[in-house]
């Protein structure tokens, strides 16, 4: 009666170990048509039942319906087969499998470069919106070496090791309220970024400069949800990727995470959870218009992630849906991949979240 067990723990472990395999030729043949411009929009907690509950929720027809090329991955962690944010960006960034709650950085050592530092070491723009604190796992994995996601400051400081050209998000006490006193933003603007914070404008006043990098913090330190007035996020996502294109001849590296998915479905709360996700089909949706017009840019859409186990048991009334959760923690489905544009053909099929990563490191040739 023990071998049933045994052997599915052996094919996991097996599967575990073949994670950094990827599917991609070394070097792009002629023929092939590859980017110069990606956009990796990631639904923080957004698994196929979330989409699909927000898509029977709209009135039209929303962004993810637009897609063509379509994939699932797979998005266990290196120690555990349920991930977090942390870990789970991680392997989209940097192509490894990292422990729960970590970016691949050990006290014995380094984890591999991000896509985000490729691109800026090619020459390329780079930009981060997020509806969470700059700080947070997910666009933290993109840029930190710290060993775990709770070193806000630490992950702070590391912001100014990077020169990246467009940032919006919260998290502002960490940069300005300091343990060690220093003041981040000071920093920023000796570098020559333009510093701005919701103290001083709402985004959709504000005016992006076109000779300077660009810093905005929408609040002190987490944003609030969509419901409950945030409403920067559409608008920095369509002004960073006009800026982003502009900025370098080179092409632009782009992340953009809706982070508040994850959070309604933490909170079991339907409304909140199907709300951020018509949100972020709005930014998609001008992602993917910049992208038609541009004929340049790839855009993929993906989780780190689902939350809450989400279940759609049918309706109550019309586009009222009958939804329960299984959990307030994340779960280890796969989460769907869409992708739009040159490149889009290698994110068909299903595949291991560390092949994100090489995919774009393909698509961009870094």
């Amino acid at each position: 009666m023990d071998k049933i067990p045994t052997l599915f723990l052996v094919l996991f472990l097996v599967g575990c170990s073949q994670t950094q395999r990827t599917t991609l030729p070394e070097v792009a043949r002629p023929s092939d048509t590859l980017p110069k411009n990606v956009i990796l929009m990631i639904g923080d907690g957004m698994g196929l039942s979330q989409v699909t509950a927000a898509i029977y929720s709209a009135r039209n027809k929303l962004a993810f319906e637009s897609f063509t090329t379509t994939g699932l991955q797979k998005t266990h962690c290196k120690d555990e087969l349920i991930t977090d944010s942390a870990a789970g960006a991680a392997a989209m960034a940097r192509g490894i499998k990292a422990n729960y709650n970590s970016f691949g950085t050990t006290e014995n050592s380094r984890a591999p470069k991000s896509i985000l530092e490729r691109a800026e070491e090619k020459g390329l723009a780079t930009g981060i919106t997020v509806t969470s604190s700059l700080t947070h796992a997910t666009p933290a994995a993109f840029i930190t070496y710290q060993l775990f996601r709770s070193m806000y400051e630490e992950i702070a400081g590391d912001f100014l090791n990077l020169e990246v050209d467009y940032m919006v998000g919260g998290g502002k006490k960490f940069f300005d309220r300091r343990v060690d006193d220093r003041d981040l933003l000071q920093e920023f603007k000796n570098k020559g970024y333009k510093v701005m914070t919701y103290l001083e404008q709402e985004f959709e006043d504000v005016i992006v400069p076109t000779d300077k990098n660009f810093l905005y913090f929408a609040a002190d330190g987490e944003p609030l949800t969509h419901m409950a007035g945030r409403s920067y996020f559409v608008p920095a996502c369509t002004r960073g990727v006009n800026y982003l294109s502009r900025k370098s001849p080179k092409g632009f590296f782009y992340l953009v995470e809706s982070s508040q998915i994850d959070w309604g479905c933490h909170a079991n709360e339907a409304q909140v959870t199907i709300d951020e996700v018509l949100e972020f089909s709005e930014a998609i949706e001008q992602m993917l218009a910049f992208a038609e017009r541009d004929g340049e840019t790839l855009v993929i859409v993906t989780a780190d992630h689902e939350t809450g186990g989400l279940a759609i048991n049918g309706e109550e009334k019309k586009r009222e849906l009958d939804i329960a959760f299984t959990t307030k923690t994340h779960t280890a489905s796969m989460v769907p991949v869409y992708a739009y544009g040159p490149g889009e053909k290698f994110f068909t099929g299903v595949y291991d979240n560390t092949e994100i990563f090489a995919k774009i490191k393909y698509a961009l040739q870094l």
